[in-house]
């Protein structure tokens, strides 16, 4: 008892040591990035109080690694090293130089960035890691030839997976277990030196493109780290937020959302604004600034340089594509480039949903009304819409499926982009950036999810809502069918489901919650006892799933209503329809199970034109840069605020600018891209999900609502779908049904 009393005093003595230096460090007071602060207030009591429970709250979800994982990470990149430099000694010989030069020549260094150079990633994270080498080692040849041959041969190396064709050329492997994502980088140099300095901008001089993006995301990191006031506070708060992203389903560049860069800038600024904050007060600010921030004005660390390279820049006033970027957030490395060019209409709404959720909860947190556990809740996408995309993936072994989705989900967000575009807005979607595995079909069968709703407000004028999705699903379904590597067993089907009619391996554990369980005799596996046909039945109203569930019982069918009468809501007064077109899987749901929405009787025609918005380019990006000044305080928050009023925005902060109303600009021939900064893009964890499994397994079809390893014979990607008349899935987007309690 008395070692317990000693040590509980000892912890209360470190704690105050802490609360001590914390409070004693010296007051910032000089500018950082393109504005004053809005504040140098430090912090009080209260703010290192809620502090110190913020790393209690990341340290009790591990995001923290071992010292034996940081051990054997430092191992792992000291071995790299050692194998770059003697594959590009090895190189050099071959090609000539003699045994003289190659001390000199024959040298490669290993350089790391992202969330590991920012000192933020957590056990199992993956290192980025770029190999700089001279311009004699080739990246097509060398890198993805020779290098690539030697690790092969490691019995250290799995998994190995190269990717030459993607924006950022990567190597994906594991090295005693570490993951690592290698890029290169070919330097207009003879030789490497030890000391190699990769902020200096001639080292961009006469270098190719994905040389530069990959150099650039050493240099944007490193500008990072210069560029905030305390990087210990810095690294807190990015910790934080990556979390509440993961957690609350916005972390993903290539879904459209924000990927690791991107979080780690918008920190970063929240640390030039408040330079004198603790963790606290930075997560409080951010979601504060960012809920009022009048987007598409840019995020900047540092104004923009021109350079004396001639590289391409983002300027809005001369680049007719940037004027399209809905929320800018800029590299502040030479050449400047928007990180998030990937952001659509529909995901930038989910996102400023989810800053004033934040705002809110931390102003209930400061007032003592909840705690930081309820800032990190997990965002419940099941429970949120009435309607969903759902997008079934298969191949037919584990290894040509790890490509098939990596494709597949490097172009969702122009299934996202399409809609937006097709419907003029009208019909909002929500990409779920996570790739739910099925548990019967390990590894051959990933199924990725949308959720669906009208746009408040909306309708055609006689009261109903009416979206035919089947062209723009089928022109998707083509561009998928483009890829380089295909072959036969990979297939994609689309469909819509209902809630109740969600798969279960998507929940925690298997389980669906008791409120989203089917009611007996329907649902997606069939009619009762009998099991038989009802694919669909879940798609259907509460009423007629409630008539028909004796009768499907007893036949052991689903229960067989006429397209009518499904079509009728409560009031028999259809008010919403989207056709989908889901390609085998939507085709076939009429057939397999004959009943639901999918069933026979007359299709809906489509409408007779689609409108196609086009957005206005928003000007005060490029004002601001033709001013030759970053955003101030009225640019980005809609009103002045100084240091006087310390860090409180005004109530006319409200008053946003909306953002623009139709689709970004489309960026093509990314597939498997990162951000414009050079790092790989990871989707990141999603709680609830199975990560892919290379076991093997028998190859899966999904078909309309079916999801229990029905087997259905894979469409050539040639072969136009076939849209029936009764087969096409019809879904109905009800007013009432907009986030409800779906039949």
């Amino acid at each position: 008892m008395a070692a317990m009393t000693t040590m509980h005093h000892q912890q209360q003595q470190q704690q105050q040591q802490q609360q001590q230096q914390q409070q004693q460090q010296p007051l910032l007071a000089r500018q950082y990035g393109v504005t004053e602060p809005l504040s140098y207030a430090p912090p009080v009591e209260l703010d290192v109080r809620l502090s110190e429970e913020l790393e209690r709250l990341l340290k009790n979800n591990d995001l923290y690694e071992s010292t034996d994982e940081r051990v054997r990470r430092e191992e792992v990149l000291g071995r790299l090293d050692q194998i770059v430099k003697r594959w590009v000694r090895e190189v050099s010989k071959q090609k000539g130089y003699s045994e003289t030069l190659l001390d000199e020549i024959g040298n490669a260094k290993i350089f790391t960035f992202g969330s590991y150079r920012l000192g933020v990633h957590g056990p199992g994270a993956d290192i980025d890691t770029l190999c700089v080498g001279p311009r004699h080692v080739s990246r097509e040849e060398d890198f993805f030839g020779g290098l690539y041959r030697i690790l092969l041969d490691m019995k250290e190396v799995t998994e190995l997976h190269p990717v030459p064709d993607a924006h950022v050329p990567v190597m994906k492997f594991k090295f005693n277990d570490i993951s690592i994502d290698l890029l290169y980088a070919r330097l207009n140099l003879l030789a490497i030196p030890e000391n190699l300095d990769l902020g200096k901008e001639d080292i961009l001089k006469n270098v190719d493109d994905k040389s530069v993006v990959s150099l650039n995301g050493c240099r944007v990191t490193d500008s990072i780290l210069k560029l905030v006031p305390h990087v210990d506070h810095f690294r807190t708060a990015l910790r934080c937020m990556k979390l509440w992203a993961r957690r609350r389903g916005v972390y993903s560049n290539v879904s459209g959302f924000l990927g690791g860069v991107n979080w780690a800038l918008l920190v970063a600024r929240i640390c030039q604004l408040y330079p004198n904050a603790n963790p606290s007060m930075l997560v409080a600010r951010f979601f504060r600034v960012y809920e009022y921030w009048k987007w598409p004005n840019p995020v900047m660390l540092c104004h923009i340089e021109e350079g004396s390279l001639g590289l391409q820049v983002w300027d809005p006033r001369r680049n007719p594509r940037d004027k399209y970027h809905l929320m800018p957030i800029i590299t502040p490395a030479y050449p400047c480039m928007n990180s998030s060019y990937n952001v659509s209409e529909s995901t930038l709404r989910v996102m400023k949903a989810e800053f004033a959720r934040g705002k809110d909860i931390c102003d209930q947190i400061y007032n003592g009304d909840c705690g930081w556990e309820d800032l990190f809740k997990p965002y419940p996408f099941f429970e949120e819409y009435s309607h969903y995309l759902q997008i079934d993936v298969t191949s037919y072994s584990a290894d040509s499926h790890r490509s098939w989705t990596g494709w597949v989900e490097s172009r969702l967000r122009q299934l996202t982009l399409k809609v937006e575009r097709y419907t003029s807005g009208n019909l909002q979607v929500h990409p779920y950036p996570c790739e739910f595995m099925d548990p019967v079909q390990k590894g051959r069968h990933s199924a990725y999810f949308m959720g669906l709703q009208r746009r408040p407000g909306f309708s055609d004028g006689e009261g109903k809502s009416e979206f035919d999705l089947r062209q723009t699903v089928q022109e998707f379904k083509e561009t998928l069918y483009t890829f380089l590597s295909w072959e036969t067993g990979m297939d994609i089907a689309i469909s819509h489901v209902k809630r109740r009619g969600i798969p279960a391996y998507v929940f925690p554990g298997g389980v669906r919650p008791a409120s989203m369980k089917p009611k007996k005799g329907g649902g997606a596996g069939g009619g009762g006892k009998g099991g038989g046909g009802g694919g669909n039945v879940a798609l259907k109203k509460r009423k007629l799933a409630n008539q028909e569930s004796d009768a499907g019982s007893k036949s052991g069918r689903g229960p067989q209503q006429p397209r009518s009468q499904m079509l009728s809501s409560t009031n028999d007064k259809p008010s919403s329809i989207l056709a989908v077109g889901g390609g085998g899987g939507a085709a076939a749901a009429g057939e397999a199970g004959g009943a639901g929405e999918g069933g026979g009787g007359a299709q809906q025609p489509p409408p007779a034109s689609i409108a196609s918005s086009r957005m206005s380019p928003p000007t005060s990006g490029a004002a601001i840069l033709e001013r030759g000044g970053g955003p101030t305080a009225a640019d980005t928050m809609g009103a002045s605020a100084s240091a006087e009023e310390k860090d409180r925005v005004p109530p006319s902060a409200l008053a946003d600018r909306a953002p623009p109303s139709a689709q970004g600009s489309e960026e093509t021939g990314r597939a498997g891209a990162a951000a414009e900064t050079g790092g790989p893009v990871s989707n990141g964890g999603c709680d609830g999900s199975a990560g892919r499994d290379p076991s093997d397994g028998a190859d899966v079809a999904v078909v309309g609502n079916e999801r229990q390893g029905q087997e259905l014979e894979h469409v050539h990607p040639k072969r136009e779908v076939e849209f029936k008349r009764g087969r096409s899935n019809l879904l109905r987007l009800n007013p009432s049904e907009q986030k409800t309690e779906a039949s």
